[in-house]
C-alpha cells in the first residue's frame, strides 16, 4: 500500500501541531492529565497580570493564571486561577499581585491560619501590594513617600470635593454664606452699644434696678411694718380666745339638749302635745262664743227697752265664715 506525500505532510502537520499544543502548556506549567482546582480572585487593578502567569505559594509555583475577565466597564476584574494540584488554602489565606520589572507578574497567595478551608470554586480575598518603586523609595526616604502619600490623597480629595460640589451645590453654599454674612451684621446691630435692642434692654433693667435702689429705705420700711404685724398677730392670746369660745359653744349644747329633751319647761312646751291640744280648744272655744255673739247678739246685750232676750239655742260649733281661720277639731 502506497502512501502518497500528500498524506503523510498532513499527519506529519497534526503531530506537529500536538506537540506545539503540548510543549506550550508544558512550558506554562499545565499537565493534561491532572485535574485542575479553580479559584477566584477580584482586583482593581491586576497590575500586567495575564493569562499564563504563575500562581505561587511561598514562592512555589502551584498553578497558572488561565483567565481575567474585567467587564465592560472593567472596574473590577475578576482573576482566574487553575491549580496543577490538590491544595488545602486556609479561608483567611489574601491573593496579592507581585509586579516585576524583569520577570513575569506573579500572583502570590499568603497562607493563613483558618481551620477551614476554601472549596473549589471559591473567591480567595485579595490585598493590594505596593510596586517596587513605591518600596525601594519608601526604603530611600521614609518622609518623602510620606509626603508623596499624602499628595496623593490630597488629590484624590480634591478630586472628590470637586465632583461633589457641582455648580449647584457652589451656589448653595455661596447663598449659605451670604446668609451667615447678613446674620452677623444683623448681630452687629443688636449688640450695638447705642442704639441695639440688647442695649436698650440692659439700659432698662439698669433702670428697674436703679428704681429699686432709689426706693430702697421705703421697701425697708414696709418689710419692718409687715414684720410688726406679723409679731403683734403671734402674740394675741388665741389659745385663750379659742377656749373661750369653746365654753360657749358647750353652754349652747347644753341649752338645745334641754330644749330637746322633756325635763324642761321649754322642752315640754315644744315635745309635748298637750299645750298644742289646750291651745287648739281654747281656740276652738272662743271662735265658737265670737260666732255665737255675732248671730245671737240679744243673748248678751239689750239695749231695747221693749224687746225680749233672746231664747234661741246657742251655737254649738262655729261658723265656718273664714278660709284663714278654719275650724279645728279637738
Amino acid at each position: 500500500m502506497t502512501i502518497s506525500n500528500e498524506t503523510k505532510i498532513g499527519v506529519l502537520a497534526a503531530v506537529a501541531i500536538v506537540f506545539l499544543i503540548l510543549g506550550f502548556n508544558f512550558l506554562k506549567g499545565t499537565s493534561l492529565g491532572t485535574k485542575h482546582t479553580k479559584f477566584y480572585a477580584v482586583f482593581d487593578n491586576i497590575n500586567g497580570l495575564a493569562n499564563g502567569n504563575p500562581v505561587a505559594i511561598n514562592g512555589k509555583q502551584v498553578g497558572t493564571i488561565s483567565n481575567t475577565d474585567g467587564g465592560k466597564d472593567m472596574r473590577k476584574i475578576t482573576v482566574t486561577m487553575s491549580m496543577n494540584q490538590e491544595l488545602d488554602i486556609p479561608n483567611n489565606s489574601i491573593a496579592i499581585i507581585n509586579p516585576s520589572l524583569l520577570g513575569t507578574t506573579t500572583l502570590e497567595i499568603e497562607l493563613g491560619n483558618a481551620p477551614q478551608f476554601y472549596k473549589d470554586g471559591d473567591t480567595i480575598s485579595t490585598q493590594v501590594k505596593a510596586g517596587l518603586f513605591d518600596a525601594a523609595f519608601s526604603k530611600l526616604d521614609p518622609v518623602l513617600y510620606q509626603v508623596k502619600n499624602a499628595v496623593a490623597s490630597l488629590d484624590s480629595l480634591l478630586g472628590t470635593v470637586n465632583s461633589v460640589f457641582d455648580e449647584r451645590t457652589k451656589n448653595n453654599i455661596k447663598g449659605t454664606m451670604d446668609n451667615l454674612q447678613k446674620s452677623s451684621a444683623n448681630l452687629q446691630i443688636l449688640l450695638n452699644t447705642q442704639t441695639g435692642a440688647l442695649a436698650k434692654t440692659l439700659d432698662n433693667v439698669s433702670s428697674f434696678t436703679g428704681g429699686l435702689k432709689d426706693n430702697n429705705e421705703k421697701i425697708n420700711n414696709v418689710m419692718t411694718n409687715l414684720e410688726t404685724t406679723t409679731n403683734t398677730l403671734s402674740k394675741l392670746d388665741l389659745e385663750q380666745t379659742l377656749d373661750s369660745l369653746n365654753v360657749t359653744i358647750n353652754g349652747l349644747k347644753h341649752v338645745v339638749g334641754k330644749v330637746n329633751s322633756d325635763s324642761g319647761s321649754i322642752g315640754k312646751m315644744i315635745n309635748n302635745n298637750n299645750l298644742y291640744n289646750n291651745l287648739t280648744s281654747t281656740s276652738n272655744k272662743l271662735n265658737l262664743l265670737l260666732d255665737d255673739i255675732r248671730v245671737h247678739p240679744k243673748r248678751y246685750i239689750n239695749i231695747s227697752l221693749f224687746g225680749k232676750k233672746d231664747r234661741s239655742t246657742p251655737l254649738m260649733v262655729p261658723l265656718t265664715d273664714t278660709v284663714n281661720s278654719p275650724y279645728i277639731k279637738p
